[in-house]
């Protein structure tokens, strides 16, 4: 009990938009797993089209810099947690939207997958501005140390009871034994989620950006490297994100073994992100990252070496610790290359997070591009089996960009000497 106290002392040290914000988004944590795995899976079972499950990720990843522009219109004139308060509004809109549709044409999934990607684009805007904004580089380890550690439990338990429940329609008779039934109260119940973190989210008091200009082509050298950390981060996100999805329904089983393989490893792996977020130092993160992006690569070889259920299974063992453990490590470099950079530039932060997405966007676009070619080539069988490796292999080079950001940062004199977060921290 002492324990837990202590830790919960830290909690409530940091300052009151930090402690709003981590609530939030651990309210919210609640609804990304069905969003990113779950509404895959519906288009792969209304479809049985790997093809039309990227061209859905890909159709948000073309939506999402939209958002972003639209966000840094907004930006000045409304407040960053009223938008993000919508983001989050209309990703749950998004996603009732996307079960409506009774025949999943080609035409009517990149039309859901572009709602979401602006639904979703509002969302990641404002929530990193806003934790840039109420945090420090001492303590982003924690933030998103802690902000990992919820979402890896979501990634557990959500996954787990939602196919359970899917399943239950076809083996028990539930809701007349129709899955999509489910799929639809799921839609039901993930909107109510994004009220009550919405709400939550408005109790906050965060500083707004100046209405200025936030469109830039010209950049300090090293955010030139940080664009090239976000396309080499890019090129896997769409896997991450329905690669389990497709791989379980192909080679292992249903939903219900979908949402028992995301709960493999996961509790250890949320005891692992807290004590990491908890201890590590800003000079720690090249080495968690690098971690990261080892343990992704060796599920991919797996995945392709046996590409069968026990592949499968090595590989969301290995995604579960690699996917947390690279954004507790590149979410702080980025905000702190934003920091530096900002201040070197002297523009608006939020320049930075704009176009540092077209670094991811570019990246995703040619990640799903390779999955898209093989799987229209070759087959989809084909792209699951070969594209994986081929994009984790590619993402070892960022071990080295990051290196580099780590030099200019360290040239600029900015590296942080602290030992751990100690829970001291100032209001934003």
């Amino acid at each position: 009990m002492n324990r837990l106290r202590k830790e919960f002392e830290v909690f409530r040290s940091c300052s009151r938009s930090m402690q709003i914000l981590m609530v939030s988004n651990m309210m919210y944590a609640l609804v990304l797993p069905v969003i990113e795995i779950f509404v895959a899976a519906y288009v792969m079972r209304n479809s049985r089209a790997v093809a039309k499950v990227v061209t859905y990720q890909l159709s948000i990843y073309a939506a999402t810099p939209l958002a972003f522009y639209i966000n840094g219109k907004l930006l000045g004139r409304i407040g960053a947690k009223h938008l993000y308060a919508a983001g989050m509004l209309l990703s749950g809109v998004a996603m009732m939207l996307m079960m409506q549709l009774s025949i999943l044409t080609p035409i009517g999934v990149a039309t859901s997958g572009f709602t979401m990607g602006l639904a979703t684009g509002l969302f990641w805007a404002n929530r990193g501005f806003l934790a840039l904004t109420a945090t420090e580089d001492s303590n982003r380890n924690y933030y998103y140390g802690i902000e990992n550690f919820v979402a890896t439990l979501a990634a557990v338990a959500v996954p787990a009871s939602i196919g359970w429940f899917i399943s239950g329609t076809t083996l028990y008779g539930w809701l007349g034994g129709i899955p999509n039934r489910a799929y639809h109260i799921v839609a039901m119940v993930v909107f109510g989620l994004t009220i009550l973190a919405a709400g939550i989210l408005e109790r906050g008091t965060f500083r707004n950006p100046k209405h200025t200009r936030f469109v830039y082509f010209r950049f300090h050298r090293l955010w030139w490297r940080m664009l090239e950390l976000a396309l080499l981060k890019g090129l896997a996100q769409g896997y991450i994100v329905t690669a389990p999805a497709m791989l379980i329904m192909l080679l292992v089983g249903q939903e219900g073994t979908l949402g028992a393989t995301q709960a493999i490893g996961g509790v250890f792996t949320a005891c692992i992100m807290y004590t990491v977020g908890r201890i590590a130092a800003p000079k720690h993160r090249i080495i968690v990252f690098s971690a990261a992006l080892l343990l992704f690569f060796l599920g991919a070889i797996a995945n392709t070496l046996l590409f069968n259920a026990v592949g499968v299974l090595i590989f969301i063992a290995c995604l579960l610790l690699a996917k947390p453990l690279l954004d507790l490590a590149y979410y702080p470099i980025q905000l702190q290359v934003i920091d530096v950079v900002s201040r070197l530039e002297e523009r608006n932060e939020y320049a930075y997070i704009f176009n540092h997405e077209f670094g991811l966007f570019t990246g995703r676009c040619l990640g799903c591009g390779l999955f898209l070619a093989i799987a229209y080539g070759w087959s989809g069988n084909a792209a699951l089996k070969y594209a994986l490796p081929v994009i984790a292999l590619l993402q070892l080079l960022s071990i080295r960009v990051a290196g580099q950001i780590f030099r200019g940062l360290a040239a600029a004199g900015t590296t942080s000497t602290a030992a751990s977060f100690t829970g001291l921290t100032s209001e934003a």
